[in-house]
């Protein structure tokens, strides 16, 4: 969309809508997990997501950020949420980051995590957990959970088809 006081959208060496990397940090309540949705479904679909697949966009982000929230709750930490939104390869990317260290819960409840596969192993006890990283690999085809000494990361990918 263009008019005054809109700029056009920069396009790619391909033609396609190319979209700035977005980087959201928001604090560790329940409210915000919404506002992130909202965002990530705007830019999948500047991005050039297929209108088809932004309810999964949705979803997907919102279970991601709400396991983020859930993880800085039990943990006792304040520290924001972190949500980073770009394009690569042709593919719309999220990556949503918790900044529990390993050492705390997750570590705890799966110390061998490679997949969100190895979460469908974990105890009943955590499947607050579990349960929404199985539900986001059951919606994204390509999903990865990378944990680290500062923290979680889910990364999502969907096919951004007009870039």
């Amino acid at each position: 969309m263009t008019g005054p006081g809109i700029p056009p959208l920069p396009t790619s060496e391909t033609g396609g809508n190319a979209v700035p990397t977005v980087h959201l940090r928001f604090s560790a309540l329940p409210a915000h997990v919404r506002t992130a949705r909202l965002v990530a479904a705007t830019v999948a679909r500047r991005s050039g997501v297929d209108d088809d697949l932004l309810d999964e966009v949705r979803l997907a982000v919102g279970e991601a950020c709400s396991r983020a929230v859930g993880q800085h709750a039990r943990s006792g930490l304040h520290e924001p949420v972190s949500m980073t939104l770009h394009t690569e390869d042709g593919r719309f990317c999220v990556e949503v980051a918790d900044v529990v260290p390993i050492g705390l819960p997750l570590a705890e409840m799966l110390p061998e995590i490679t997949s969100p596969a190895d979460l469908l192993d974990a105890d009943p006890a955590d499947m607050d957990t579990s349960l929404g990283l199985a539900l986001i690999a059951g919606l994204v085809d390509d999903v990865a959970v990378v944990p680290g000494s500062d923290g979680t990361v889910v990364r999502m990918t969907w096919p951004a088809t007009s870039l």
